[in-house]
Parts: structure tokens; sequence; C-alpha cells
């Protein structure tokens, strides 16, 4: 009787023919080690576009509603970068200074809602089930927001632009 246990002969066998995965050896297909997998991210911007502009400043975040422009981010002077995206109303972009005079500019298309009366700057409203959950500037608050209310299993998500106009954004569980 051998106090030493021996190697499977499976085992052996594998090991001999260089089956087995060496130490710190990556062994999947090339294309998956760079990330392919054939699931897309979703697109972050719905337009791009580049601007000659003399605007001072290094970068800009602004909201194109109808009637004006809110500037969250930069220069009080963003009309220009708002112009070279042909986008309808509303949408958020945000842009950056490429070189001497020269932008980049990117949009991507909300929802823009009216909420008078909410309190706070970030709202999420969570229907799961049976269980509601709404927290207003990451504090969980008791009650709901009717209007940002739909039927099933849902997030929904509000950022405040300014005043009462909130943008929103909905997603299904």
């Amino acid at each position: 009787m051998s106090f030493f246990r021996r190697e499977a002969v499976h085992a052996r066998l594998a090991r001999e023919g260089g089956l087995l995965q060496r130490e710190g050896e990556d062994r999947r297909l090339p294309w998956d080690k760079a990330g392919v997998h054939g699931v897309n991210r979703p697109r972050e911007w719905d337009e791009f576009a580049t601007v000659e502009a003399d605007i001072p400043g290094e970068q800009a975040g602004f909201v194109v509603l109808d009637n004006e422009i809110v500037i969250e981010d930069g220069p009080d002077d963003v009309e220009p970068l708002a112009d070279a995206i042909r986008l309808k109303p509303p949408f958020r972009a945000e842009a950056k200074r490429q070189s001497e005079g020269v932008w980049a500019v990117a949009a991507r298309r909300i929802d823009v809602m009216d909420l008078p009366g909410q309190e706070g700057d970030e709202l999420e409203l969570t229907q799961q089930g049976e269980e509601r959950t709404l927290t207003v500037d990451g504090r969980r608050e008791f009650g709901s927001i009717p209007v940002l209310e739909r039927p099933g299993d849902y997030v929904v998500r509000a950022r405040r632009i300014d005043g009462i106009r909130w943008e929103v954004e909905r997603s299904v569980l």
C-alpha cells in the first residue's frame, strides 16, 4: 500500500499531450481576448460633429431645449456648438476643444418632462413586482411620483435640467 497518490492516466496523458492550460496562459480565441463577444455596447451619442468656433475654455456641457440652451458646464456662449448639431431639440450635448478654434461636439436625444414642486436634483423610481422604491438624491423616500409610474417592472431615472424641467430616462426590468 502506497501513501503517495498516483496521477490519473487521463490527467498524465493530457499533460504530456500539451492539452492542459499552463499557469498564466490565456487560451481564449483571439477575438474574445479583445473583448469582442457579439454583444454591442449601447450607443452613447446620436450625432457627432466638429465645428470651427472661437470660444474660450476646453469643454462644455449643455442641454438644448425648444427655445433655449441650458449651460451646465463651460463657457456662456455655446450657440455655435449647438448649431453644429442637426438633431431636433431637446438634446444633451458635450463638447471638447480639439485644437485652437476646433471643437468636437457629441449629442443625444433626451426626453424632457415638467415636474413642478419636486425636490432634489436626481430621482429614481423603481417598480419590481409589488415593491416600489423612490430615491431622491440617493436617499430613499416615502411615496411616489404618479406621472413617472408605468405598468410592469421598470426603472425611471430623472435628472433636473433647471427649475421644473427634468431629463427622464425609462428602462424596463
